[in-house]
């Protein structure tokens, strides 16, 4: 099987909007599979590429990697998938595979780095980047393809291939499960599915927000309270509370009026933000109380599988719009607005039938 061109959606400047570029798949190699996209989740993180608010975007991108597809073909060593399954492909393609954290199975924190779905050195790429799901096709080491249980939805179970695993990472860390108490700051396409996963892992679940109107999607998607932040008799009726807050906020934002609701040993995790905390945590409230604030990001393969398993059994995707490929500008100009509940899904038919 050769190197061939494929469909494709890219930014070509910070910007442009987004349209039709082909790109080239690289060809079959033994351990690989290919897979036929039917659907790509629409991250955050696409439309930061996309438009190079981080700095390190290479043109042309096509972003993408909350991917669900069938596998069309495999290469001659793969023992794993066989034509015809139903598979995911999420923020990672490859790492080294032998570091201690890739021994671990935190390839994700691989130490010589882990190659990323889209906008990460591979030589084996055209223009020696990866590229994403904004495609038809995409061909992936069979060590880094998911398998997607039958019982869920396609199109729903997208965004769990990044916004699933973002938030089912430090739950698992922590421990969660029944009797424990969780808190979720912020509800959108981390939160809700934050709010999803630790209810079914047996949590009492409290959204904390500093928007009214939030309550009846909050107890819809599992919550039992709601607490607005800006309230500080609410907030202080919550002291001492929580073994976990997940706090899921995109931007820089004042952490300190949160570590009082944390239990003796709980812990912050921030898996929504990258960049220096303002202003400055108060050391007082997390050395007295044994508090800490972490980060985290995805998962490694294993929890990935251990994840879409665990949706798969009881039922679990993600809230969604589904769109077309050509509306994808327009649904990230909807995303800054914050107007999706809670993510949205890229029908991939829309690009394969396009003239």
């Amino acid at each position: 099987m050769t190197e061939r061109k494929v469909k494709a959606y890219a930014a070509t400047s910070a910007t442009a909007p987004l349209g039709p570029y082909p790109i080239k798949r690289h060809q079959l190699r033994d351990h690989d599979v290919e897979i036929d996209i039917h659907y790509c989740g629409v991250c955050h993180s696409d439309l930061h590429t996309a438009r190079n608010d981080w700095n390190w975007t290479v043109y042309p991108i096509v972003p993408g990697h909350e991917i669900i597809g069938k596998v069309v073909a495999v290469g001659s060593k793969v023992s794993h998938y066989r034509l015809g399954d139903t598979v995911g492909v999420g923020c990672m393609v490859n790492s080294c595979g032998h570091c201690a954290a890739c021994d671990e199975g935190f390839e994700q924190h691989c130490h010589t780095g882990a190659t990323y779905t889209y906008g990460w050195p591979d030589s084996s790429e055209e223009g020696g980047i990866t590229q994403g799901g904004y495609s038809e096709k995409i061909v992936v080491n069979q060590n880094f393809v998911l398998r997607v249980p039958d019982t869920l939805d396609m199109a729903a179970a997208a965004p769990l291939l990044c916004a699933g695993i973002t938030t089912w990472a430090p739950l698992q860390e922590a421990g969660i499960g029944p009797g424990s108490q969780v808190a979720v700051v912020g509800l959108g396409g981390l939160g809700h599915m934050a709010i999803k996963l630790a209810r079914a892992l047996g949590a009492e679940v409290t959204l904390i927000t500093r928007s009214a109107g939030k309550e009846a999607d909050a107890l819809r998607l599992g919550a039992s309270k709601v607490v607005l932040s800006s309230d500080a008799a609410q907030m202080a009726a919550v002291a001492n509370q929580f073994h976990l807050i997940v706090d899921t906020v995109p931007y820089a934002h004042d952490l300190n009026p949160y570590l009082p609701t944390l239990s003796h040993k709980g812990k912050l995790v921030l898996i929504g933000y990258l960049g220096p905390l303002e202003p400055a945590l108060d050391s007082v409230v997390m050395i007295m109380g044994g508090r800490s604030v972490a980060g985290s990001m995805i998962g490694g393969i294993a929890a990935t599988q251990q994840m879409l398993d665990f949706c798969g059994q009881h039922g679990i995707g993600a809230d969604i719009e589904l769109i077309r490929m050509q509306d994808i500008n327009q649904a990230y100009e909807r995303m800054l607005a914050s107007d999706v509940k809670y993510r949205f899904v890229i029908d991939m038919a829309s690009l394969r039938n396009a003239g």
